[in-house]
């Protein structure tokens, strides 16, 4: 089995057992633990490679603990946080990621609900973790052409310096398409003018405005 038809099998086994995971613990067990074994190439039993509950003591925050921590050439690559299938995520539930990003080597961190992985890494400052992840993959919805980005991220072709480099380019890419996303859906009188201004001479009469809006509004089903 190669690797998208990996990341194809777990996506098919989501949409089997996902009314089943109303806890964090089952979400690990049955789509982040076979993401990490399956996908990415970690043996999930072997804390040479994966440890879990990992801790990293910190000042006054003692205790507390980030779900994964994976391994490589003995050295803490990635920092893993899961939250429960059916909760939505958010910044404030990567606060642990956050803190643990600064004292470790780890130049990766994902937030996941077991469909949805949001990776990260320090594009804005050094060994801070950025605010807004650089790649997004919806498990339920696999976009294939996210596929080579998450391969590099596998134990066997993992390389830092390449992902990093990469990730630039791929975050900023998000960004646009989300913005042009929500544009489509609900454009704001500039945008509609801007576009209008390229492929009609005349004068923008309240009328043809109207008219474009709704082109622009059409122009949402497009693959942008």
């Amino acid at each position: 089995m190669d690797f998208i038809e990996r990341l194809q099998s777990l996506s098919k086994k989501l949409s089997q057992v996902s009314g089943g995971l109303v806890t964090e613990e089952a979400t690990k067990n049955a789509l982040v633990m076979p993401f990490l074994h399956s996908v990415l190439g970690y043996d999930v039993f072997d804390p040479n490679e994966v440890i879990p509950e990992f801790s990293a003591d910190m000042g006054t925050k003692k205790g507390e603990k980030v779900d994964y921590a994976l391994m490589k050439d003995d050295e803490i690559q990635i920092l893993i946080e899961c939250k429960k299938f059916s909760e939505e995520l958010s910044a404030k539930h990567a606060s642990q990621l956050f803190r643990y990003f600064s004292v470790t080597n780890a130049r990766i961190a994902i937030l996941t609900n077991g469909r949805f992985y949001l990776f990260y890494t320090d594009l804005d400052a050094p060994n801070k973790m950025d605010e807004k992840p650089f790649l997004t993959l919806d498990l339920a919805n696999l976009d294939e052409h996210l596929v080579p980005e998450i391969k590099k991220l596998t134990k066997t072709s993992f390389d830092v310096d390449s992902v990093v480099d990469a990730a630039g380019e791929l975050k900023y890419l998000s960004q646009i398409k989300n913005v042009l996303s929500e544009q489509f859906k609900k454009p704001k009188e500039d945008f509609v003018k801007f576009f209008t201004s390229r492929v009609y001479d005349g004068v923008q009469t309240p009328k043809i405005k109207s008219q474009f809006l709704a082109s622009v509004h059409h122009c949402k089903s497009l693959d942008i």
